[in-house]
C-alpha cells in the first residue's frame, strides 16, 4: 500500500489540485494493464512517454498520477489525485529508499545471472512458514522495477527477498544502497547479458557487488559449483555459505533422480542426510532449492522444515513447467528467457523425461553479442543426438538448425521458422502421448505462443503461462537497430500463400522472391512460404539464389532472368534451375555439367507477346530438339504475361493460344517437359486457364494488389509496414528556409519535424515524394527537398508531437492509412516499385 503523506514526504513533490485519494493499492507504469486503486505512473523512457496515457490510465480507474507534466492530466470530475515531480524516476528510487528505511525489513538479495526468480520465490517459501515475507512480483528487479515493486510492501513485513537483475554496470551497487541487504545470494554466471556487459569476467564483477554491500554480520550465500562465484569469497566482509553438487559445499545435494512428477534428492548438512522432493524439473533447478535452504539455515530455520516448505512451492511459470498438451503430449514450458546453459540444460532434462520422441522448438538467445553465432551453433551440436524433430523460431536460431544438421540430424527432422503457426505446424504429426516437447527461448521470439497454441486446455491453462497480460499483445521487446524500420508480418504472408496455394490447386505455387522478396526479406518469406504450401521458389539473380542455398532452403529455385554462361558451374554447384533461350547457353550448362559429374537443371523461356526473354513460338520445337544434350535436365518450360493485370485480358488470352500451341507440339513430339507455367499473380486471378502445372505469385505473397484492375479477393492481408520516428522537432518563423536549396519557405510560423529517413532508404527525392506521411494519426505533408538520410514535415496542425514519436510512411495509424498503391501513385509508379526500392540498410523486423 502506497499512501499519499508518504509519497510526498519521500519525493518532496508537489500536489496539483485537490486529493482525493490518499491511499494507492500499488504503482502502475502500463495504463493497459492497470487495476482500478493504483497510482499511475507517466515514465519516460527511451521508446514512449507515459504521460500520453494519463487520460487512459483515468478511464482504467487510476486512483492516481505520478507525472512530471501536469498539464497532460485532463481535467475529471471528480479529479484525480496528482502528484508533481522533477524527475519521475528519481522519485521512484527516494520513494523506495523511504519505505525500506520505515518499515526496515531484513534484506535478502538475490542475484545471478539465471535461476534468480526461482531462488526468490524458494527462499520466501522457506521463511513464510516462520515470518512475514515480501517478496517482488513478476520481472520487477531493475533499476527502475525494483521501486515499483516495492510499492506493495506493507507495514509488518519483517523479511523482504529482492530479485535483483542488471544489463547495465553498476546497476546491482544502485540497487543495493538502496534496499541494504543483509544477506546476498549469488546463483550463477553465464553468458546472459554478454552483449552489454562484454565478458563473464565482467557480468561476476557486477553481480558481485550485491555482497560487497553486505555487512559484516551479514550472510553471502554463493554458489560453490560455479568458480566465478565461489571466487567472490574475498569481496565480502560478512559470513560465507555455501551451496552446490560438489564435495565441498556447506549444503549439498546427491542421488538426484527426475520423473514427470518432479524430482527426489538427498541433503547432505553438518553430517546429517535429509529425503527430499520437489515439484521442479531439471537438475540445474536443485540449486534455487539448494540457496533457499542455505539461506534458511541464516534464519534459524532447519533443513527439515525449509524441504518440507519447498516440497509443496509450484513450478514457476515459463521455466520447466511441465503442462498438458494435445493428444497426450507433455510440453515442457521454459519460454521466460535464454541463455546457452539454460537451454542445454533444459535439453539434458527432456532427455531424461520418459517418451519415444523428443522435440524441441528453440528460439534466439538474447543479448549474446559477437558469440551469438557460436553460442547458438553450439546448442544445435549438442541438441542433434538427443532429439527426434528440432523446431527452431527466429533469425539467430536458424544457427541451431544448421548446426544440427551437420551434427547429423536428417532434413526432415530439422524444421526452420519464423511464425508461431509454423513451428505448432512442424511438430503436428508427433503430438502424442509418447512425446514430449521443450519449448525455450528467449522474451523477444515470444515461444509462449506456441505453447498456448500446443495446450490441450488453453482456456483453463494459460494462467500457467508468462506474459499473459493485455500489455503484452502488442509490445516490441527489442527495438530496431535504427530509428527507420520496416515490419513485417510473416503471418500475413503465410495466410496469403495459403489463399494462393487453394487457388492455384491442382497446380504448384512457386513464390517470387527476387528483389530481397519484394522488400520483405527474402530467407524469412521464403521459409515462410515454402511452411505454408509453396513448391518453388523463383529470383531474378544467381547471388540471390545462393543467398537461399547458404540460409540453408533446400527447395526448388528457379533464376528467371539471364544467367551468362560463365555463371553455369556455380548454378550447378548450388542446385540452381536455369533460364535458357539459346543454344550457347544450353552449350554451356552442359559442358559444367560434365565438368561437375552433375545434372543441370533448366527451364526453356517463350515469348509469346511480352518482347522481353524467350524464344519465339516458332523456334520452340527445335530448339528443345537441339538441347538434348549430356548433362541437362529441362524440367520446365514458361512464358510471361504482358497483361494479366489489365482490364482487358485479349492479348493476355492470345499468348496463352500461343504457349498451348507451343505446349501441343511438344505433346505429339515427346518433348513436353514435366512443368508447364504461365501465370503470376493476376493471371492466377483473372485467367485459370491457364494456371498449367505451376504458377509463379510474387505481389499477391504480400498482399499487395497486382493492379488497380486486379485486385487481391477478400481475406488477404498486406505484411509491410515502413516507419521513422521524430528526431527533432522546432518552431521556426515566417521565411525560415528548410533543406538543399532552400526550396521551401515557412509561411507563417511552422513547427517541423525533422525524420531520420532520406532518398539512401528509398523514400524519394523527386522528381515526385512521398507527399504526406502519418503522425499521430493525421496526415503531415513533406516541405523542402529529401536529403539522403533526413526529411522534414510540417506538423503545425498536429498538437505535443515530440521527439520519438512514431511515424508511419506506408502502414496504418489510428484512422489513417498510407498504402503502397497511394505512395505509387503520386511518385508515377506501381507498388511492386515503392516497396523493393527500400534498401537493405532498412532493418525488418518481424
Amino acid at each position: 500500500m502506497i499512501y499519499l503523506d508518504d509519497l510526498l514526504q519521500a519525493t518532496e513533490g508537489q500536489l496539483h489540485g485537490r486529493p482525493v485519494a490518499t491511499q494507492f493499492s500499488s504503482f502502475a507504469f502500463d495504463s493497459r494493464q492497470l487495476e482500478p486503486g493504483e497510482l499511475f505512473l507517466a515514465v519516460r523512457t527511451a521508446t514512449g512517454d507515459g504521460h500520453d496515457y494519463i487520460g487512459h490510465a483515468i478511464r482504467r480507474g487510476a486512483a492516481g498520477i505520478l507525472c512530471e507534466v501536469p498539464e497532460a492530466v485532463p481535467q475529471t470530475d471528480p479529479p484525480v489525485t496528482t502528484i508533481v515531480v522533477p524527475s519521475l524516476q528519481q522519485a521512484l528510487a527516494d520513494y523506495a529508499a523511504f519505505i525500506m528505511q520505515k518499515y526496515q525489513p531484513t534484506v535478502i538479495g538475490v542475484t545471478g545471472s539465471s535461476g534468480k526468480t526461482t531462488t526468490k520465490e524458494a527462499i520466501a517459501a522457506v521463511l513464510q512458514q516462520r515470518y512475514n515475507v515480501f517478496k517482488n512480483y513478476g520481472s520487477y528487479n531493475g533499476r527502475y522495477g525494483l521501486p515499483i515493486a516495492l510499492g506493495r510492501l506493507e507495514p509488518g513485513c519483517e523479511i523482504a527477498v529482492l530479485e535483483m537483475a542488471c544489463d547495465t554496470f553498476g546497476e546491482i551497487g544502485e540497487m543495493a544502497r538502496l534496499v541494504r541487504p543483509r544477506v546476498g545470494v549469488i546463483t550463477t554466471i553465464n553468458k546472459t547479458h554478454l552483449a552489454y556487459l562484454g565478458t563473464l569476467d565482467n557480468i561476476a564483477a557486477e553481480k558481485g557487488r550485491l555482497i560487497e554491500a553486505l555487512p559484516f554480520n551479514g550472510a553471502a550465500i554463493l554458489n560453490a559449483d560455479d568458480p566465478r562465484v565461489a571466487g567472490m569469497v574475498p569481496r565480502t566482509q560478512a559470513r560465507i555459505l555455501t551451496f552446490g553438487l560438489s564435495t565441498g559445499a556447506d549444503v549439498r545435494a546427491v542421488d538426484i533422480a527426475l520423473s514427470p512428477e518432479g524430482m527426489t534428492f538427498t541433503l547432505l548438512y553438518n553430517g546429517q542426510s535429509y529425503p527430499a522432493r520437489t515439484a521442479l524439473l531439471g537438475r540445474h533447478q536443485i540449486y534455487p532449492l539448494l540457496a533457499a535452504v542455505t539461506t534458511g539455515l541464516v534464519f534459524d530455520v532447519s533443513p527439515r522444515e525449509a524441504l518440507d516448505a519447498l516440497a509443496a512451492m509450484p513450478r514457476v511459470p515459463g521455466r520447466m513447467n511441465l503442462l498438458a498438451g494435445r493428444n497426450g503430449t507433455l510440453i515442457l514450458d521454459d519460454t521466460f528467457n535464454a541463455s546457452p546453459e539454460a537451454m542445454q540444460a533444459a535439453l539434458d532434462t527432456l532427455a531424461e523425461l520418459p517418451g519415444a520422441h523428443k522435440v524441441a522448438v528453440l528460439g534466439d538467445i538474447p543479448d549474446l553479442g559477437d558469440e551469438t553465432v557460436a553460442a547458438h551453433r553450439q546448442i544445435g551440436a549438442y541438441a542433434a543426438p538427443l532429439l527426434t524433430r528440432l523446431v527452431t523460431k527466429g533469425e539467430a536460431a536458424q544457427e541451431i538448425a544448421a548446426a544440427a544438421l551437420e551434427a547429423g540430424m536428417g532434413q526432415h527432422a530439422v524444421h526452420v521458422t519464423f511464425t508461431s503457426d509454423d513451428a505448432v505446424a512442424a511438430l503436428e504429426d508427433l503430438l502424442s502421448p509418447d512425446t514430449v516437447v521443450l519449448v525455450k527461448g528467449g522474451a523477444d521470439v515470444r515461444l509462449e505462443r506456441v505453447v498456448k497454441k500446443l495446450l490441450a486446455h488453453p482456456d483453463r491453462d494459460s494462467w500457467r503461462l508468462v506474459r499473459q497480460g493485455a500489455g503484452w499483445e502488442r509490445v516490441r521487446i527489442r527495438q530496431p537497430a535504427r530509428p527507420t524500420w520496416v515490419e513485417i508480418d510473416l503471418d500475413a504472408v503465410a495466410n496469403n500463400v495459403r489463399r494462393l496455394v487453394d487457388m492455384a490447386a491442382p497446380a504448384r505455387i512457386l513464390a517470387v522472391l527476387k528483389a530481397d522478396a519484394y522488400g520483405h526479406g527474402m530467407v524469412k518469406v521464403a521459409r515462410t512460404v515454402l511452411n505454408n504450401g509453396a513448391s518453388w521458389v523463383g529470383v531474378a539473380t544467381l547471388g540471390e539464389a545462393i543467398t537461399l542455398r547458404k540460409a540453408g532452403v533446400d527447395a526448388p529455385i528457379l533464376v528467371m532472368s539471364y544467367m551468362p554462361a560463365w555463371q553455369a558451374h556455380e548454378a550447378i554447384r548450388y542446385q540452381v534451375s536455369a533460364t535458357i533461350f539459346s543454344l550457347e547457353l544450353a552449350r554451356a550448362f552442359s559442358r559444367a555439367a560434365l565438368d561437375l559429374n552433375q545434372t543441370a537443371y533448366l527451364h526453356v523461356k517463350v515469348d509469346t507477346g511480352m518482347g522481353r526473354l524467350g524464344l519465339l513460338p516458332d523456334e520452340v520445337l527445335p530448339f528443345m530438339q537441339a538441347i538434348r544434350l549430356p548433362g541437362l535436365k529441362v524440367e520446365g518450360i514458361y512464358t510471361h504475361l504482358a497483361t494479366a493485370d489489365e482490364a482487358d485480358l485479349s492479348h493476355a488470352r492470345e499468348q496463352l493460344r500461343r504457349f498451348n500451341q507451343v505446349l501441343a507440339q511438344l505433346d505429339e513430339a515427346g518433348l513436353r517437359p514435366p512443368l508447364a507455367h504461365a501465370c503470376n499473380t493476376a493471371g492466377l486471378i483473372n485467367l485459370p486457364e491457364g494456371r498449367y502445372d505451376m504458377v509463379r505469385v510474387g505481389i499477391g505473397l504480400y498482399g499487395l494488389p497486382p493492379s488497380p484492375e486486379t485486385p487481391l479477393p477478400e481475406g488477404f492481408r498486406r505484411a509491410l509496414a515502413f516507419k521513422t520516428t521524430v528526431g527533432q522537432v522546432k518552431t521556426l518563423p515566417p521565411d525560415s528556409p528548410i533543406g538543399y536549396g532552400a526550396v521551401y519557405r515557412t509561411k507563417g510560423t511552422e513547427t517541423i519535424a525533422i525524420i531520420p529517413v532520406g532518398y539512401a532508404d528509398g523514400f524519394r527525392r523527386g522528381p515526385r515524394t512521398w507527399g504526406e506521411v502519418l503522425v499521430k494519426g493525421q496526415r503531415a505533408p513533406l516541405v523542402g527537398r529529401v536529403s539522403m538520410d533526413q526529411a522534414a514535415i510540417n506538423v503545425t496542425h498536429i498538437p505535443n508531437v515530440r521527439q520519438g514519436d512514431e511515424v508511419v510512411l506506408i502502414g496504418r495509424q489510428g484512422n489513417e492509412e498510407i498504402t503502397a498503391e497511394e505512395v505509387a501513385d503520386r511518385l508515377g509508379t506501381v507498388n511492386y516499385e515503392v516497396v523493393s526500392e527500400l534498401l537493405a540498410r532498412i532493418p525488418r523486423v518481424s
